[in-house]
């Protein structure tokens, strides 16, 4: 059996990211030894080789036999050389570098065919842009790096989708960011993004921005002025789209399947249902035990999605890191990959 070979981004290697990575492979080793599922990791092959009680022995990557199309199940390309050493839980512009430079590897073997798609673990803001790359995260640089003229986030936990039209912007600017070519792209790639998913009709449930979707005008005209004519604009036997939906009330909907998906105006409207839903608390101890959801990039021309959550410096080396995400993310991109081989 021959399945889809996925590039995994280690994030910064001071994270959790090594240690998820392996507690992957681990989990998904019954696939990657019948063939279903290959792994590259594209990271530091240092910070993996500690990993390997976990894991099991990683080769590293041979480009010759990858130009055969010859390859072992999990296999390590270093990012970068290091420049300075990795401290595990301490960020740095060395861990935000390496970091980029496993992003950057990953675009050019999916764009060469190399690679079916890209699952990142996580990387932190702030070294990225110590390490002098401003982005405001992957989804801004990997926009930049494939050459899309907008991506747009989804987020995803089993079958709570959530698109959203803004992400990381001040609150003070989303309104501006509201717009008819805007919110008419994302409602295309959030339609395009299910049809992949195998739902032949979805419906999708455009989020309003204001409180009780602006009441008559009186909080606010855009989702009387911008999202209701283009709502009303859709007769497709393909989809449906309704809306506005006040924000208090359609994530519940969604929740009870209602919708396929909805589209979040902002960063925090989209996010929070989400995380909500996919962070697993200790009621007695009130830590989380474990975590999932997926960030998946629409728009590109290449496949990517990723862990829903930061490289957790506090936790870093103790072992304690859940991988659920991260697998999480490996079988949205499996899927995604297959629907996309076969359209």
């Amino acid at each position: 059996m021959s399945g889809p070979r996925l590039g995994i981004t280690m994030g910064d290697p001071a994270g959790i990211g090594p240690e998820i990575i392996a507690k992957a492979c681990a989990r998904l080793k019954p696939r990657l030894a019948d063939g279903s599922l290959s792994l590259l990791i594209i990271g530091s092959v240092t910070a993996m080789r500690t990993m390997e009680s976990i894991s099991g022995r990683i080769e590293e990557e041979q480009p010759s036999a990858s130009a055969a199309g010859t390859f072992p199940a999990v296999a390590i390309l270093e990012a970068g050389p290091e420049q300075t050493p990795i401290e595990t839980g301490i960020m740095s512009a060395e861990g935000g570098r390496l970091a980029y430079l496993a992003i950057e590897k990953a675009v050019r073997l999916a764009q060469a065919g190399s690679i079916a798609g890209i699952v990142t673990a996580p990387l932190n803001k702030e070294a990225l842009n110590l390490a002098g790359y401003h982005y405001a995260g992957h989804t801004d640089m990997l926009a930049e790096l494939t050459g899309a003229r907008d991506s747009v986030m989804m987020l995803a936990h089993g079958d709570f989708r959530v698109s959203h039209v803004s992400t990381h912007v001040a609150l003070a600017q989303v309104p501006s960011k509201l717009t008819e070519p805007r919110l008419r792209r994302v409602i295309q790639l959030t339609v395009e993004a299910l049809h992949g998913l195998g739902i032949s009709h979805p419906r999708i449930a455009i989020a309003a921005l204001n409180p009780h979707a602006g009441e008559g005008g009186i909080f606010g005209r855009e989702d009387i002025d911008i999202t209701t004519p283009v709502v009303a604009s859709y007769n497709s036997a393909d989809f449906a789209v309704f809306g506005p939906v006040p924000g208090d009330t359609v994530f519940v909907k969604l929740r009870a399947r209602q919708y396929d998906a909805v589209v979040a105006m902002y960063h925090d409207q989209g996010h929070i249902p989400v995380k909500l839903l996919g962070f697993n608390v200790d009621p007695e101890t009130g830590e989380w035990k474990a975590l999932s959801g997926v960030n998946v990039t629409l728009g590109l021309p290449i496949i990517r999605t990723s862990v829903d959550h930061g490289t957790a410096f506090d936790i870093a080396g103790k072992g304690i890191a859940n991988e659920d995400s991260l697998v999480e993310a490996i079988e949205f991109a499996v899927q995604m990959a297959a629907a996309k081989s076969n359209p």
